[in-house]
């Protein structure tokens, strides 16, 4: 597994600028949501199903983390502390709405240029992913779709409220039981190797 990624401290100390900048001035906050606005939607698409729902939980994610800007612990990931908050707001929307919404993934708010996620995912299509992580149990599905969202292993962990090793371990089997399944099911095909390959 992955923990790093080519730019990653440099974004990582230039999000902790731009925090205790919005600190005093909220208007810097506008550049962290620029930054991370589609990755928290495609996240939310991917989780709750549809675009509706995934915007309306995209603003209620960006206004919690702005009031709760403060709480912010210095030192800390922001992504990871956004994707917290994503996390708790898209539970709360599963608990409200009591309605089980199927696995789909609209990108129609994909940034011009195509993000990591996407160019790992790219060779085959979207919803043979979300077959394939819908056939996993509950908590290394939420890995793995952070893993896609480009989460490192220590903000997914931060994020869910584990420590590495549990997070590590679970993707390790889930890598394992989609491979099992790809060999089950005959699926040979090079795109969805290379998927599994891309987020391991």
């Amino acid at each position: 597994m992955d923990d790093g990624h080519e730019n990653a401290r440099g974004s990582y100390d230039d999000d902790a600028r731009i925090v205790a900048l919005a600190r005093s001035d909220p208007a810097a906050f506008a550049q962290l949501y620029r930054r991370y606005v589609d990755t928290v939607y495609r996240y939310c698409v991917h989780r709750l199903g549809t675009r509706e729902q995934a915007e309306d939980a995209t603003s209620q994610i960006f206004l919690k983390a702005l009031a709760a800007l403060p709480s912010h612990r210095p030192g800390g990931s922001f992504r990871a502390w956004l994707f917290t908050i994503a996390h708790n707001v898209i539970t709360d929307t599963y608990r409200t709405k009591r309605t089980h919404w199927p696995l789909a993934l609209a990108l129609e708010h994909a940034d011009e240029e195509p993000s990591p996620e996407d160019q790992a995912i790219g060779a085959i299509e979207r919803d043979e992913v979300h077959a394939m992580l819908a056939i996993l149990p509950t908590d290394q599905r939420r890995i793995m779709e952070l893993r896609l969202a480009g989460l490192t292993g220590n903000e997914i962990a931060e994020a869910l409220g584990k420590n590495l090793g549990a997070v590590k371990m679970a993707q390790s089997r889930a890598i394992a039981r989609l491979k099992q399944a790809m060999h089950q099911n005959g699926d040979t095909r090079a795109g969805n190797e290379e998927t599994i390959h891309a987020i391991s």
